[in-house]
C-alpha cells in the first residue's frame, strides 16, 4: 500500500497564543511540553500567581475543525500539520519486526509504503508511532477516551515510596477536581462539575432494540461474562469512571466516557490553557510556541555538590525537531537561546522526549551519556528505561450487510489472567482499527466489524528510549521489547480475549447481517475451530500495536537504581527540576493514560505550590 505524505496546510487560529514570546527574562517556573501533564500544570501555577513559561514545539490548532471536532480523531492523528513520527522497534529481532504488517518504508519520491513488498529501494522506517506537537499535546489528536487505572497502579506508588497521599482513595479526589462531568445529574459525590475537562458519553438506546443483531452480539457477551443477558440495555449505561467496592474485580458493560463536551467538542488542556491565558484575572502564564527545548541549564556554582537547574535552552522556529515530516534537513538550525526559571524547570515532554531531554542534559545512564560527549551532570540509570505499553490488539471481521449499531464497551477477566482484576479493555462496532501507519485506518467496507481490545497491567516492561546523538533534533531510538517479560502469560490472556470475542460476534451469524468471515486474528469462517492457540499467539505477537507508552522516568524507592522521580515527581540528585507527564508512572496506568496523567498534573500542581509556600508536603 502506498501512501502519500500529507500537504502541510495550516490551520492559523486566531488566538494571541500564536504571538506569544517570552515577556521577561526570567518565569518563576518554565514548563517544558503542553500536554496532559504540562499544560494543566502550567495553567495552575499560573492561577496561583507565579510567573510560568509554558514551551510547546507545535502550534495552536484549538479552533482548528480537525482537532476541535471529536469526530474527526482519525484524521487528527494522520494530520502533517501537528504529527510527530517516531519510527519505533517492538524487539530485537530484525525478522520478526519485518513480520508486522503495517511496517513503513519511505519509497524517496514522497510516498510511503506500508506493508511486507516495499518496492526496490525503499528505505525501512519502522512503525510508525505518532505524536502530537501542538497546543495540548497527544490529547488533541487521540480518541479522547477516559478511563481510570486500576487501584493498584496508584498504590504500587504508596508501597514504592511510602508517600500515601498516592493512594487510590486520595487520587480519586483529582478527577473530580478535574472534571466538568456533563452526562450525570450534579451532586453525584463521584464525579466533579466544575473542573475545567469536560466529560461525556454516547448514546446508548440502541441497545434496547432487540430485534438488531448488535444486540445479539451484546447478550452473548453478557451471557459468556456473567452478567445479564436481559437487562443489558440498562448494563450498558454503566458508569465507566464509578466509584464501587471493588471495582478492578467487576466484569461490566459501560458506556465509554470521553474528554469531550455534549457537543461533540473536543476538550483538553488546550482549552484550559487558553482559558487561563484570556481571563481576565490576568493570570501570570505566557506560551511560546514553536520552540523546541534542546537542554536544561544548571547553575555551574552548584555541579559540584547537587545541581541545579536555573533555566533551557532552547531553538525557536517550526519543525525543527526530525520526527515532523516538514522538517526541512537541509536548513541550519536557528542559534539557541536561553530562558530562565527562578524556582524551578518542570519538563512534560512524554515518554520518548522528556528521558531524550534528561539525557541531551546530563541526567541519565553515564555511559550512553559520555558515548556521546555530553558532561555528566547526574548518574541516573533509569532515564529511558522500563518503558512500558499496553498490548492492543482486535478482531476483525465482514458480514453480510452492516452491522448498524453503537459501539459496545465492555472490561472483563479472561480465565488465565493471574489474580481477580479484569484485564481486558474492549470495545466492538462497525468500525476498523488495526494500529497505526501513514494513512490509517483501513475500510474494509461498510460490512467491517471490529472489537478491539486493550490488554492491562502487562507484564513486561523492557523497553527503552536510547539517544542516537547528542544533536537535540535527532528522534531517540525507542524499542519497546514487546512480551520479553512473562510474554507467554500476555500472549495466552490476549488470545482467551480473542476466543470470547468471537464467540460473541458469532452469535449473530444467523442474522441477516451473517455469516461473517474473520479477517484476523484467523482468516476463515467466524466461529469454525480450526486456529490453534499457538497461531493466535503468533498472530498477536507480531501484529499487538500500542499507543500509550509510559514510565520512562519512573518514580520510585529511594533504594531504587532504576528509580528517575521521587514522589513529588523531582528528579533525583538535582534541584530544582522535575518530570510531571505520562514517563512519572512506574507501570502502565489502566487502559488508557490521558485521564490519569491529567490527574497527576493537578497533584503535581499541589506538591509544587505547597512547598513553594513552605508548607510540608
Amino acid at each position: 500500500m502506498r501512501y502519500r505524505l500529507l500537504s502541510a496546510i495550516a490551520f492559523s487560529a486566531a488566538t494571541k497564543l500564536a504571538e506569544a514570546a517570552p515577556a521577561a527574562a526570567s518565569y518563576d517556573y518554565i514548563v517544558v511540553g503542553s500536554g496532559p501533564g504540562g499544560g494543566p500544570l502550567a495553567a495552575d501555577l499560573a492561577r496561583a500567581g507565579y510567573s510560568t513559561l509554558l514551551i510547546e514545539a507545535g502550534g495552536d490548532e484549538g479552533d482548528n475543525p480537525t482537532y476541535a471536532d471529536i469526530g474527526n480523531f482519525n484524521e487528527a492523528a494522520n494530520d502533517e500539520t501537528t504529527r510527530w513520527d517516531f519510527w519505533v522497534k517492538h524487539s530485537d529481532d530484525p525478522a520478526r519486526e519485518l513480520k508486522f504488517e503495517h511496517t513503513t518504508w519511505d519509497t524517496g519520491d514522497g510516498t510511503f509504503y506500508v506493508g511486507l513488498d516495499p518496492p526496490e529501494g525503499a528505505k525501512h522506517l519502522g512503525i510508525q508511532y505518532p505524536r502530537a506537537a501542538v497546543l495540548g499535546g497527544c490529547a488533541m489528536h487521540n480518541a479522547a477516551v477516559c478511563a481510570l487505572p486500576a487501584e493498584d497502579d496508584w498504590n504500587i506508588i504508596v508501597k514504592k515510596t511510602g508517600d500515601t497521599s498516592w493512594s487510590a482513595d486520595n487520587m480519586r479526589k483529582y478527577l473530580t477536581k478535574i472534571e466538568r462531568n456533563e452526562y450525570l445529574p450534579a451532586g453525584n459525590p463521584d464525579h466533579g462539575y466544575d473542573g475545567w475537562l469536560a466529560t461525556t458519553v454516547g448514546d446508548a438506546s440502541w441497545a434496547k432494540n432487540s430485534s438488531l443483531p448488535a444486540v445479539k452480539i451484546l447478550q452473548k457477551l453478557a451471557s459468556l461474562t456473567g452478567q445479564d443477558p436481559s437487562n443489558v440495555a440498562q448494563l450498558v449505561n454503566t458508569d465507566i469512571l464509578e466509584n464501587v467496592a471493588n471495582v478492578d474485580e467487576k466484569v461490566s458493560f459501560y458506556n465509554m466516557a470521553t474528554h469531550s463536551d455534549s457537543k461533540g467538542k473536543r476538550n483538553s488542556p488546550n482549552n484550559y490553557v487558553r482559558a487561563t491565558v484570556a481571563d481576565p484575572a490576568k493570570y501570570p502564564l505566557t506560551v511560546q510556541l514553536h520552540t523546541l527545548v534542546t537542554k536544561v541549564i544548571f547553575d555551574n556554582a552548584t555541579l559540584s555538590t547537587k545541581p541545579r537547574a536555573i533555566g533551557v535552552e532552547v531553538l525557536e522556529g517550526a519543525s525543527l525537531y526530525k520526527a515532523d515530516p516538514k522538517h526541512d534537513s537541509s536548513a541550519a538550525p536557528p542559534a539557541p537561546t536561553q530562558i530562565l526559571a527562578k524556582r524551578e524547570v518542570i519538563i512534560s515532554g512524554g515518554a520518548f522526549n522528556s528521558p531524550q531531554l534528561l539525557k541531551l542534559s546530563g541526567i541519565g545512564p553515564k555511559d550512553e551519556l559520555t558515548k556521546f560527549g555530553i558532561p555528566v551532570v547526574k548518574h541516573l540509570p533509569g532515564v529511558g528505561e522500563n518503558l512500558g505499553d499496553n498490548y492492543e490488539g482486535s478482531l476483525l471481521a465482514m458480514g453480510e450487510a452492516p452491522v448498524e449499531a453503537g459501539l459496545t464497551t465492555l472490561l472483563f477477566r479472561t480465565p488465565n489472567a493471574p489474580d481477580k482484576r479484569r484485564n481486558i479493555y474492549t470495545w466492538c462496532g462497525a468500525f476498523s482499527f488495526e494500529g497505526f501507519w501513514p494513512g490509517f485506518p483501513t475500510y474494509h467496507g461498510p460490512t467491517q466489524y471490529t472489537c478491539a481490545m486493550v490488554h492491562m497491567q502487562p507484564k513486561s516492561q523492557a523497553g527503552t528510549v536510547k539517544l542516537r546523538s547528542a544533536n537535540p533534533q535527532d528522534v531517540p531510538d525507542i524499542n519497546f521489547r514487546f512480551f520479553e517479560k512473562n510474554g507467554d502469560q500476555d500472549l495466552s490472556e490476549l488470545v482467551e480475549a480473542g476466543k470470547l470475542l468471537r464467540k460473541a460476534v458469532a452469535a449473530a451469524s444467523d442474522t441477516f447481517v451473517g455469516p461473517f468471515e474473520e479477517k484476523h486474528p484467523c482468516p476463515g469462517k467466524l466461529g469454525e475451530e480450526g486456529c490453534a492457540d499457538a497461531v493466535q499467539k503468533e498472530y498477536y505477537k507480531t501484529q499487538a500495536y500500542s499507543h500509550h507508552a509510559t514510565s520512562t522516568c519512573a518514580i520510585g524507592a529511594d533504594d531504587d537504581e532504576l528509580a528517575v522521580l521521587d514522589s513529588k515527581f523531582r528528579v533525583r540528585g538535582v534541584a530544582g527540576l522535575r518530570v510531571v507527564d505520562a514517563s512519572a508512572f512506574p507501570v502502565v496506568p489502566g487502559a488508557f493514560p490521558s485521564c490519569p496523567t491529567m490527574m497527576i498534573s493537578a497533584k503535581a500542581a499541589e506538591d509544587i505550590i505547597a512547598e513553594a509556600k513552605g508548607k510540608s508536603i
